[in-house]
């Protein structure tokens, strides 16, 4: 008898089942409470230096369970358009004259063009009453192939549940790959809490200024629906002769944002708005609906709702779709992206870093519809889609330019130069802000928002090396049985090791009673010079940096450093707490984020 799952997610869908052993793709689409969604994946790595090309599938454990596969299986091949999506956002060539229905139009290129890329595909559709997804023997089997490829960057767009290290294909897999000094970059998720203007994305359009009755989806129920769901537009919930010639309002949830366009579109609909619900705040998505149509955010959605019902001949008219360069604030966080902290393991702060991840246009498949629908004949060379997914290989182009720099660099040293020169400001010199519009945390950003440029020249890196791993799972109290799946020599755990000194660029203390001591290690990547620290306190919390200073006076050379966390007096710290750790010698800023959780007590 077979393990099985539920996954129920927020906003947009049902629930469905899928393997507890299955992962699945972070699709833009699907925002999952707890896990994502099977759909078709290309996982990818590139490389400059060699002439790697070409592309590969992985079946065998999707086989094992759903049985005779035919020969549609039998192929690398990307007929739902993520892995085309996610591999030219990382590494595509110069292409003039991208757009999506003509809307942002330029030039398009990935983060490390002209790279050498080859094509890893792992998960795959339903068959049957069989859910699809990515099999952990499927994912292995393509790491094992990558590594042994040569690939100098694995980007994974997919992910599922929080499982131990042990029992994580990625984890296991991405550990080979550092053994082999390959940077693999993982999609942190799309299971974030959902916490004036819209965004609009339609290959139609009506004509400018042009009024047109409006009508809200509960207004336009059939006889034998509830508002509730009429209101969520979802199938078979309206009455087309009261939709029809009218703008439809429907609210955002339950139900594929896409789909309530095409059952607006059914109901003989010549627009639609489509109004975030209170949780979703102020995410919106540029989606290819299939009428005209605008998303706008909760408030301005509530303000809809309040003229409805307090006009009796309400009128509406939208918009051209147009393309907005330069729009501040920017970035802010997405309500989809997943938050921490860090389950598994509190002591190293989720994510890491965070990428442009939002309406991200990019190649896409020409196998389906840009909704992948059914229903959508459309075909288009390039689209726009939303998630973690597309974050993903942002960063892995950015590690890609990082590797032709700094050929020499572990992959521990290209992630501390990402994380250490991140930015939390915003294009207006602000804070980062949350989708609520409230100030974002380290939870939503991890270090901040990448800046390719400064992590070119970081000044110093935090270094990790394969035993400072196996020490870390040692200390999570890992037997010499479970090692053998990370390495294939024996390992002896150290006799004594202090989780709060793995030499993560993020520094965290948890469990915070009195005072907590960490140590952590630099590295001199430039040139000479003197280092002085700047510490901003996490609030209800002293912090020292012993010592305060630190010079290099050569390349390589390495550096201890101790912090030591205390609680402030006649303090009462009830929930976690954050602050800035800051090396700098007047040209570089290797900045970390502190993370404080005072002692609960159960």
């Amino acid at each position: 008898m077979r393990d099985w799952v539920q996954f129920h997610q927020s906003g947009e869908e049902s629930v469905r089942m899928q393997p507890k052993k299955g992962l699945a793709l972070h699709s833009p689409v699907w925002h999952a409470k707890l896990h994502l969604f099977p759909y078709y994946l290309v996982s990818y790595g590139f490389r400059k230096s060699r002439k790697l090309i070409g592309a590969r599938y992985f079946n065998k454990g999707y086989g094992s369970i759903v049985g005779h596969l035919n020969s549609s299986f039998q192929t690398a091949r990307d007929i739902e358009g993520h892995g085309t999506h996610t591999l030219s956002t990382a590494a595509g060539n110069f292409v003039p004259g991208a757009n999506v229905f003509g809307n942002g139009k330029g030039t398009a290129k990935g983060g490390s063009p002209r790279a050498r890329v080859a094509a890893y595909k792992v998960c795959w559709p339903a068959v049957g009453v069989n859910e699809g997804g990515c099999y952990e023997a499927d994912i292995l089997a393509g790491f094992d192939v990558a590594i042994s490829d040569g690939v100098d960057v694995l980007s994974v767009s997919l992910g599922g549940a929080i499982d131990e290290y042990s029992d994580d294909a990625i984890a296991i897999g991405s550990f080979h790959a550092f053994k082999k000094g390959i940077t693999v970059v993982a999609s942190a998720g799309n299971s974030g809490p959902g916490p004036g203007s819209g965004v609009s994305l339609s290959q139609k359009s009506l004509p400018a200024r042009k009024f047109y009755p409006l009508i809200s989806g509960a207004r336009a129920k059939a006889s034998n629906q509830s508002e509730e769901d009429a209101n969520l537009c979802k199938p078979g919930t309206l009455d087309s002769e009261k939709v029809k010639g009218k703008i439809l309002v429907c609210l955002r949830g339950v139900n594929p944002r896409v789909e309530k366009g095409h059952v607006a579109l059914l109901a003989r609909a010549v627009g639609m708005i489509l109004a975030n619900d209170e949780e979703s705040g102020n995410g919106i998505l540029a989606d290819a609906h299939v009428l005209p149509a605008a998303h706008i955010i909760s408030t301005d959605g509530q303000a809809v709702f309040s003229y409805l019902n307090s006009t009796k001949d309400p009128w509406a008219y939208i918009t051209n779709v147009r393309t907005e360069l330069g729009t501040k604030p920017a970035p802010f966080m997405a309500s989809f992206s997943s938050r921490g902290p860090n389950i598994l393991e509190e002591s190293i702060l989720k994510p890491d870093i965070t990428a442009p991840g939002v309406s991200v246009i990019a190649a896409f498949t020409l196998a389906t519809g840009p909704t992948d629908a059914a229903y959508d004949k459309r075909r288009i060379p390039f689209n726009t889609e939303s998630g973690t997914s597309m974050s993903c290989p942002h960063v892995s182009g950015i590690v890609g330019l990082l590797k032709s720099l700094h050929p020499d660099w572990s992959p521990a040293a290209i992630r501390s130069a990402i994380m250490t020169t991140a930015t939390t400001r915003n294009n207006n010199g602000d804070p980062i802000l949350d989708s609520s519009n409230t100030r974002a945390t380290p939870f939503a950003y991890g270090a901040g928002h990448v800046q390719p440029n400064r992590a070119a020249d970081p000044g110093l890196v935090y270094d990790l090396t394969v035993n400072d791993f196996l020490n870390y799972l040692c200390s999570r109290g890992y037997t010499a049985k479970d090692l053998k799946l990370f390495t294939d020599k024996p390992y002896t755990c150290p006799e004594s090791f202090s989780l709060t000194d793995f030499n993560y660029p993020s520094i965290s203390a948890i469990n915070l009673n009195d005072t907590i001591t960490v140590t952590r290690r630099v590295k001199n990547v430039g040139s000479p010079g003197k280092y002085y620290i700047h510490v901003r306190e996490p609030t209800g919390v002293l912090v020292s940096v012993t010592p305060a200073t630190l010079e290099f006076k050569k390349l390589g050379e390495e550096k201890t450093f101790k912090v030591t966390f205390k609680l402030a007096p006649k303090w009462k710290l009830k929930d976690y707490t954050f602050g800035v750790l800051s090396w700098s010698d007047g040209k570089h800023f290797v900045r970390s984020p502190l993370v404080v959780r005072p002692y609960w007590s159960h």
